[in-house]
């Protein structure tokens, strides 16, 4: 079998990207961040159904950008005298923030956990307040795209949820019980680039630990044929609204804005990367335009028979090295 079906492994660890990154990147994000600061920090906590004899468990709310009502599972120590670690867990595309259950081994350490729900996706309690042009029947990558082309890409869906992880990271950091120093985030697959964009947006992450992710090269994704499954809106958005690919460059150039290649050298937290070298959902080439540009500390475990699927003992793996904050 071979070592991925993508490139060779040494093509691999050197490949930069394909999809563009726009001219304006880096101020675009850096008054993205200057307004996600302006919401402050405040939050409200709701008591969870759900207990533990040793956890106490919380719906979180705060206002995201927007004024989006933005939910997240909290869970803290109970008993805890001193500040401790913290971690961020966001999940899959589509998804939502799982069983509470999931995340007790964390607070079993000692650790608060915060999970994510993004806006607008399955059953998760965030609220996607819209306000954008167009169409979103498949998803979110789309989701402003028609903004985007005309001058506004602040519209894009993935901008406001990606300053949603890096202010719900704020707010975790300025909880009295919470160590600011010491916190990590992880995730898989929209989780995993979640994670790059939290730590991208709020340098002061620790560590984190990307489990294939998501939203990366989409010019790459596009000449490989893969724009199906999780990237299927990219063609059913062409089909509907540029036939003729006659805005192909505008196109990729606005997704450079929510590519995670481009936010990927703004991190500077340690990085644990996990990568299936069968996975042709997140393809590996994807993935290294964006481990290539990392400049922090960084290590990279290759499942070399795995697809876009559970990598058996990975999360035993993040275990172990979050308990290392």
């Amino acid at each position: 079998m071979p070592l991925s079906f993508d490139m060779p492994l040494e093509e691999l660890q050197t490949y930069q990207g394909r999809n563009p990154k726009p001219d304006d990147f880096d101020a675009f994000w850096d008054e993205s961040v200057r307004e996600m600061h302006e919401l402050g920090t405040e939050f409200r906590l709701e008591p969870a159904n759900f207990s533990c004899s040793f956890a106490d468990c919380y719906h979180l709310y705060f206002k995201g950008m927007g004024g989006a009502r933005v939910h997240a599972k909290l869970l803290k120590p109970k008993q805890q005298t001193e500040p401790s670690p913290a971690i961020l867990m966001f999940h899959g595309y589509s998804m939502d923030s799982g069983d509470w259950s999931s995340k007790l081994p964390y607070v079993a350490a000692g650790y608060t956990v915060a999970a994510l729900d993004c806006r607008g996706q399955a059953g998760g309690l965030s609220e996607d307040v819209g306000g954008v042009q167009g169409w979103t029947l498949n998803g979110h990558i789309v989701r402003g795209l028609s903004d985007a082309l005309d001058g506004h890409p602040e519209k894009l869906l993935f901008r406001n949820i990606f300053l949603d992880t890096a202010q719900l990271a704020r707010i975790v950091m300025a909880m009295p019980n919470v160590d600011e120093t010491r916190v990590g985030a992880c995730g898989g697959s929209q989780g995993g680039a979640l994670t790059i964009t939290c730590a991208a947006l709020e340098p002061r992450i620790k560590q984190l630990a990307p489990i294939f992710p998501f939203l990366s090269d989409y010019k790459r994704i596009w000449e490989m044929d893969l724009a199906v499954d999780a990237y299927r809106e990219l063609q059913d958005w062409f089909r509907r609204f540029d036939r003729q690919h006659l805005q192909e460059d505008a196109v990729f150039n606005a997704l450079g804005y929510i590519d995670i290649q481009h936010l990927a050298q703004r991190v500077q937290g340690d990085v644990l990367w996990f990568i299936g070298l069968m996975d042709k959902i997140c393809p590996p080439s994807t993935q290294y335009a964006a481990y290539n540009k990392l400049r922090s500390k960084k290590d990279i475990k290759h499942f070399h028979d795995f697809a876009h699927e559970d990598l058996r003992d990975a999360n035993d793996m993040i275990f172990e090295y979050m308990m290392e904050l």
